[in-house]
């Protein structure tokens, strides 16, 4: 459970003003279908999230665990460092002839790729050994974060103070990183 609330809470906090959140506005601006951008999304980030989440418990089976614990506590500083800077989209995501659903899926299983959120999905992983919760949760952190901005895109865009958000996930990772660092260092003192 605690692997699972964690990925949930760091996600979500995480999420909120990235560019993964970027799609969800403008898909819900330009093709006014909710439900097929949200079942892309679900799908996108189950099938990006359980492979970066693989990835981790791989790392865990072959990194000696005092040096996948460094790594994840190290990860998780640079992940709170990295949420600090503001993303933004380059170019509206491209619509597929195919429709909606292939649409969101595209969009945001590549926006997840290199993202902060997916880097940190093998740090959880690895860290908890647990692919399931932290799947579940790293989707339901998106999902917490992507679905108002389907919904309310633009209002919520103008209403919510992404800054103070970004600096709350900065802390959390940071946080996670510490924690992570001393729960490795207080078996050996």
């Amino acid at each position: 459970m605690q692997a699972f609330l964690a990925s949930v809470g760091l996600v979500a906090a995480a999420e909120m003003g990235d560019k993964t959140q970027l799609p969800s506005l403008v898909l819900a601006a330009r093709l006014h279908r909710p439900y097929p951008i949200i079942a892309g999304i679900i799908c996108a980030t189950l099938l990006n999230h359980t492979l970066a989440g693989s990835l981790g418990l791989w790392l865990a089976q072959w990194v000696p665990h005092t040096v996948l614990y460094w790594i994840a506590a190290f990860s998780f500083i640079v992940f709170g460092i990295w949420a600090l800077r503001a993303d933004s989209l380059v170019k509206d995501p491209r619509v597929y002839p195919t429709g909606v659903f292939v649409t969101a899926f595209v969009a945001f299983f590549l926006a997840e790729m290199g993202d902060k959120t997916r880097l940190a999905t093998v740090a959880l992983a690895a860290r908890f050994d647990a692919l399931g919760e932290v799947v579940l949760g790293t989707t339901l952190g998106m999902l917490i974060a992507d679905l108002p901005a389907v919904f309310f895109g633009e209002v919520l865009a103008k209403r919510i103070p992404t800054r103070p958000i970004r600096w709350l996930a900065a802390l959390l990772f940071v946080a996670m990183g510490i924690a992570t660092f001393l729960g490795r260092l207080a078996p050996s003192v």
